[in-house]
């Protein structure tokens, strides 16, 4: 396999002496995890042996890849300046895969009528751009829709159950609707209201309801249409969606918000209206970002897969920019509970 060793050790003399193909070397001494421990651990220890320097430059210039990843967020919500926490939380996992494969990442905050992808890929910055953020889907989706006719490699969180392209990795939120609404159905809650935009503007918190739903009906209750709010990302949004809600005097034991912050603006909504959480009212979020466990009661809500999230992205990337198939792009969730409903 391969050739004999020269005088200069290079990367076929220790593809040579591990008894794998050079490219095998070149993913393993870049830490890509494509290629087993095992191997990996062998074909360092080997290059070690023969003071083998990486040479990135060349490497890159004979690949035609710059090893570089561009990660760009996007505004999320009626404040332009607004980031989700969720997708902070997230960019550590993001590093992490990052480096497992031995990739560098580039970070940008991005407005989505710029034309963010010229900056990156195009102009050979990086190989590939993961997506986080999006505001009105309808939108963006003209932007994926660029994307894909141009062949650029990327990788966006989101609702699953909206793409076909591959692209999209997100979270079950039909699966995590349906289980805050079984979960309120078991402590005697029927009439729920949900927080948050339900259409095909806003996919992942449309199937939250729907999955809320689902679970309803399952339980033969009907859910009431007239219970469900707009609501941006934001806590402003939570409280001024829950003091329409509340203003409207249409009866309610529950509230299921599509993301942290806006169950966070509810719980002051239902304070300052007298309400009590969770004798009146059960209030369940969705994300579980730190400040979840802090708000007063602490707060019941949806927790998505963090760590796998990120690596999951990058790998998706990846299996675009190489030519290989791509992971499951589904991520489970699970309920967590506390005091807002309990």
């Amino acid at each position: 396999m391969g050739r004999a060793p020269s005088g200069r050790p290079t990367s076929f003399d220790i593809a040579y002496r591990a008894g794998v193909s050079q490219p095998t070397v070149s993913r393993a001494l870049r830490g890509d995890r494509s290629v087993s421990q095992a191997t990996r651990e062998k074909i360092e220890a080997i290059a070690r042996e023969l003071n083998y320097i990486v040479d990135r430059n060349a490497s890159s210039l004979r690949s035609q890849r710059t090893d570089t990843i561009a990660l760009l967020f996007f505004e999320d919500g009626a404040d332009d300046n607004l980031i989700n926490p969720f997708f902070l939380a997230m960019l550590g996992s993001i590093t992490r895969a990052c480096a497992n494969h031995g990739l560098d990442l580039l970070i940008s905050f991005q407005r989505l009528e710029d034309n963010w992808h010229v900056r990156y890929q195009d102009s050979k910055r990086a190989d590939g751009l993961i997506l986080l953020g999006y505001g009105d889907y309808a939108l963006y989706a003209k932007r994926i829709e660029q994307l894909l006719e141009q062949g650029t490699h990327f990788a966006r969180w989101g609702s699953v159950s909206s793409d076909t392209s591959g692209q999209t990795v997100g979270s079950d939120n039909l699966g995590a609707g349906r289980l805050v609404g079984e979960h309120l159905l078991a402590i005697g809650r029927r009439k729920i209201a949900f927080l948050g935009h339900a259409d095909e503007s806003y996919p992942e918190f449309a199937h939250r309801y729907d999955g809320m739903c689902d679970a309803l009906r399952e339980a033969g209750v009907e859910p009431d249409r007239a219970l469900q709010y707009d609501a941006l990302t934001s806590e402003e949004a939570g409280y001024r969606a829950a003091s329409a809600l509340i203003a409207s005097r249409r009866p309610f034991d529950a509230v299921f918000a599509a993301s942290d912050l806006i169950a966070i603006g509810a719980l002051r909504a239902l304070a300052d209206a007298g309400r009590s959480v969770p004798g009146d009212v059960a209030v369940v979020g969705f994300d579980n970002i730190p400040s979840a466990s802090l708000t007063n009661p602490p707060l019941t809500t949806i927790q998505q897969d963090l760590s796998g999230a990120g690596e999951r992205l990058v790998e998706t990337l990846l299996a675009q920019i190489e030519g290989r198939e791509p992971p499951p792009s589904r991520l489970p969730t699970k309920l967590i509970l506390r005091a807002s409903t309990q």
